[in-house]
């Protein structure tokens, strides 16, 4: 299969690198708008060096492919329009009218959890806790937290018109990412020693443990994440559909028994599982 992986040197990007990449059934191209030297842990893999908001490039590069992974964005939720809209609006629509150009049969979109980041900002930071009772799946009504979840929102409803309404792509995948993080921080403490690191808060602190409380719900991990990535892409039977991207955290908010029944999503990793950072 071959499969286009745009945003691919960013933290989900290299996860599916580090896990999908000697795969036998897959033939990666990576699209990033810079490249990485030889001596860098992602250097010396095929990369088309191109914006996601420049179609031309863009749909070269998806000539030929069965899939596109789509992860290219702005990934931050202080960002206001102008920092969202050329990559997240407009490149969204790129993908997926190069796809449609090249008739790619399968669109993978990293969406993102903020597409219904209200209903934690309501319930924070009682929602972090294992004996919270909400929990949201693909059906519940959006309700974005920023201008990057409303962005997210948009691209999985033209991914939708897309598939329903024009010959290719013939599948899309939204996943709703959780919190996938660089390989040093891949565990449910990683954003609390990311704060320590960079003299936010102390080890110990009402507000590293709070991070942490957070993580162990919404962690997952780069093993779950490319595990996800895989199920999409083996699948021939969806059209549409969303799915929570998170591991199988005993403290989640996001269901995932929709994963499991309709694309064998089967993570192995739990938040609970850890109870001090890697040493």
């Amino acid at each position: 299969m071959e499969v286009l992986v745009t945003g691919a040197y960013g933290r989900c990007g290299t996860a599916i690198i580090d896990h999908l990449h000697d795969d036998d059934r897959y033939e990666f191209t990576y699209y990033n708008r810079s490249d990485r030297d030889e001596d860098d842990p992602y250097g010396g893999y095929e990369t088309v060096v191109a914006d996601i908001a420049e179609y031309e490039p863009l749909r070269a590069a998806c000539e030929g492919k069965d899939a596109v992974v789509h992860l290219a964005a702005y990934p931050y939720t202080d960002g206001d329009w102008g920092d969202i809209f050329e990559p997240n609006v407009l490149g969204m629509y790129n993908v997926l009218e190069a796809a449609r150009e090249a008739e790619v049969e399968s669109i993978l979109f990293g969406s993102t959890n903020h597409v219904m980041g209200m209903y934690e900002l309501e319930n924070a930071p009682e929602i972090y806790e294992r004996d919270h009772d909400l929990v949201i799946d693909h059906a519940d009504p959006v309700r974005p937290d920023s201008y990057y979840g409303a962005s997210k929102s948009f691209g999985e409803d033209l991914g939708r018109y897309y598939v329903e309404g024009c010959e290719y792509p013939k599948r899309f995948y939204a996943l709703r990412i959780c919190s996938v993080r660089s390989e040093e921080y891949d565990h449910p403490y990683g954003d609390a020693e990311i704060g320590v690191a960079e003299g936010d808060w102390e080890r110990g602190s009402p507000e590293y443990e709070e991070e942490v409380a957070r993580m162990k719900a919404t962690w997952q991990s780069r093993r779950d994440f490319a595990h996800q990535v895989d199920c999409c892409l083996q699948d021939d039977s969806v059209e549409f559909d969303i799915f929570s991207g998170v591991s199988d955290n005993r403290r989640r908010w996001f269901d995932l028994e929709h994963a499991r029944a309709r694309i064998g999503y089967d993570p192995q990793d739990d938040g609970e599982e850890w109870d001090a950072p890697p040493e």
